[in-house]
């Protein structure tokens, strides 16, 4: 007896879901799909029913975990909590996201993987990174409205610094210098 469409689908967004945060956790090479398709409850021989290559899950568990700034300026547009550009410098910044990089940005994660993954997944992040960008210096403009120019590179600026402030303060030993990179 096959699965239907559906129960398909939903064990196939089980698996990206169960990816993208094992990937984030152990690095792209830190978990093979034999352990990511046990842990799922799954058979090797399933994973291949859904997708044509590792590279392929990469690609779509990467992508999934993108985008969560966009989500909380439309979530804010919604009624939900006020989107700024210090709220998501902040939110970045934060313990949790240090701590838990499982849930968190996946470049903050995985930059010097994505660095050297095939060039679907380094499309599906450029892409995002350029809307991050894009928001940024949305954000930054509206803000400072009298400054104009110099948004998009300071957007830039400040992307790079996020992610940059992120991976060290995960990767020093020493906890009071982790909680620096709050200091700017």
């Amino acid at each position: 007896m096959g699965y239907s469409k559906a129960q398909k689908a939903k064990t196939h967004e089980r698996i990206v879901k169960l990816a993208s945060k094992r990937f984030r956790e152990e690095g792209l090479a830190g978990i093979g799909i034999a352990e990511l398709m046990k842990e799922a409850g799954l058979t090797v021989g399933g994973f291949y029913k859904h997708f044509k290559s590792r590279d392929d899950l990469v690609a779509e568990s990467v992508g999934s975990a993108l985008g969560f700034w966009k989500r909380l300026v439309d979530a804010a547009a919604s009624g939900g909590p006020p989107a700024s550009y210090e709220s998501l410098v902040d939110d970045y910044l934060t313990e949790r996201h240090r701590n838990h990089p499982g849930t968190g940005c996946p470049v903050g994660a995985l930059a010097g993987d994505i660095a050297r993954s095939d060039k679907r997944t380094r499309a599906v992040v450029t892409r995002q990174i350029r809307d991050n960008i894009e928001l940024l210096a949305t954000l930054i403009h509206d803000a400072n409205e009298k400054n104009k120019r110099g948004t998009r590179s300071q957007a830039i600026l400040t992307y790079c610094a996020l992610v940059g402030a992120i991976g060290v303060a995960r990767a020093v030993s020493n906890e009071q210098l982790s909680r620096e990179r709050r200091s700017t």
